[in-house]
């Protein structure tokens, strides 16, 4: 494997960086925690004259191609905000390591064709 070129160590040092705190959350989770209110429907609760209706929490995600849309109970809401936070943050560490890789790659390439350029001009 060649040395990189200078113009790589930049990008390569923040690679490094990403790498060095990348963790994979083994309870992380997918989508989005909202908020939003309902009524209950009975007659005599607060609800019916409240505009808000009774706060109720859930997490919406994708698996399998399909919307799944769960209901948070109030008690567990901070945990799966926790773990919701969590895989957010693994997964835009993922994505800058990509983007990276492939800014690295674009420039390895015209590294390489400046190189056969000038070899190319040099032996004539």
């Amino acid at each position: 494997m060649q040395p990189a070129p200078a113009t790589l160590h930049p990008l390569d040092v923040r690679r490094q960086q990403i790498v060095a705190r990348l963790v994979l959350p083994i309870d992380g989770l997918p989508g989005s925690l909202a908020l939003s209110h309902r009524r209950c429907g009975s007659p005599t609760c607060h609800c019916q004259h409240d505009p808000q209706g009774h706060p109720s929490w859930t997490l919406t995600f994708m698996a399998r191609g399909r919307k799944h849309v769960v209901h948070v109970p109030t008690e567990a809401v901070e945990d799966v905000r926790r773990r919701v936070e969590a895989g957010h943050t693994f997964k835009s560490n993922v994505a800058e390591l990509l983007a990276l890789n492939a800014q690295m790659m674009v420039l390895e390439r015209q590294t390489r064709r400046r190189e056969a350029r000038r070899a190319a001009t040099a032996s004539r």
